[in-house]
């Protein structure tokens, strides 16, 4: 079998294509990537030269580049996008064409080459927020309401999905995940970012007052969800999918990762909420588990052992964390601790 993952070389990306070429020795995994900042083929080192996997540069936005990687293609996994909340309050339109125009054009070529499945990664930012002294949770069900540009973007793209489906008959199925962790996760994210300042003897940026609640699945499960849904989910249906544990709000998190690296509240710094910032994000994860699927990743254990990877890593997060990213970092947090 021939996968095409869209994306390859991000974060939940790059971990899926080693899940999978570990996982199944019999198939073939293309990695289609146009590489931004947040696409590193370094993530991909030990398995670059593996005669199951190939990878190509090229952009979603450009129906020629997707033709050519979609030849001989069974199944197609689309984790390509523009992820970041912050980026897309300054920069939506980026998310509207790598996100939703991407998409769009990912889903026709995927019709035309009749693939077997095609499998749209979404997140549960597309439901917006839960108030924080409840216990409502996210199902299938919930109305879409997406406060931000980002989620915005993700909302559009399922959309587009969904209609391709009814219109085209191509055999989808989606994931809705919660907040995800783990290695080679960019440091402009909560985690990877907190653990690396800290690392660098910075000061952790914490927006508002830190009560925002969270739930937080280590990658690795992502991967195992997405597999069971590719085999054994319902086309055109979505399955939501989250972690083990409590919630947990920012602060909490934050005081975590403080007492792993061996710091105290004085590394805190607390900056200016950003617009629209949602109070909290829970799903009911209870359809995939009916699949037979369950997060095998608590969060205390996994979470120290991604900061012994940042600690192990850091030529990677240092090269990361240059150039650019320091005048993204200015524009976001306001100046560097």
């Amino acid at each position: 079998m021939k996968l095409l993952v869209t994306g390859g070389a991000g974060f939940i990306g790059s971990n899926f294509v080693r899940y999978w070429l570990a996982k199944y020795p019999g198939d073939y995994v293309v990695n289609f990537d146009v590489l931004t900042y947040s696409g590193n083929l370094e993530n991909l080192a030990e398995i670059q030269n593996n005669p199951r996997y190939s990878f190509i540069k090229g952009d979603l936005r450009n129906m020629a580049d997707v033709e050519a990687a979609m030849s001989g293609v069974d199944i197609v996994v689309h984790f390509a996008a523009e992820t970041h909340v912050d980026r897309s309050l300054f920069a939506a339109g980026d998310f509207i064409t790598s996100n939703i125009l991407g998409t769009q054009i990912l889903c026709e070529a995927a019709a035309k080459h009749h693939v077997t499945r095609f499998h749209y990664i979404s997140t549960d930012e597309v439901y917006g927020e839960l108030p924080l002294n409840s216990t409502q949770k996210f199902t299938q069900d919930t109305p879409f309401d997406p406060r931000n540009q980002y989620s915005a973007s993700k909302a559009s793209a399922e959309h587009f999905v969904r209609a391709y489906y009814h219109t085209h008959h191509l055999p989808i199925t989606i994931t809705n995940c919660t907040n995800n962790f783990g290695p080679y996760q960019h440091p402009e994210k909560f985690i990877p970012l907190f653990i690396t300042n800290l690392l660098q003897g910075k000061k952790v940026p914490i927006y508002g007052d830190g009560l925002n609640i969270r739930d937080w699945l280590y990658v690795v499960d992502h991967c195992r969800a997405v597999d069971l849904v590719i085999r054994k989910g319902v086309i055109g249906k979505s399955y939501l999918v989250g972690a083990q544990h409590k919630e947990i709000s920012n602060l909490e998190l934050t005081h975590k990762l403080l007492k792993l690296l061996g710091k105290d509240d004085s590394s805190i710094e607390f900056v200016t909420d950003r617009p629209a910032h949602d109070h909290r994000y829970a799903v009911d994860w209870s359809k995939i588990a009916a699949l037979g699927w369950q997060p095998e990743h608590d969060l205390d254990t996994w979470l120290a052992a991604t900061v012994d990877w940042y600690k192990t890593h850091r030529d990677w997060w240092q090269r990361v964390k240059s150039g650019d990213y320091l005048k993204y970092y200015d524009r976001v947090y306001g100046h560097r601790s």
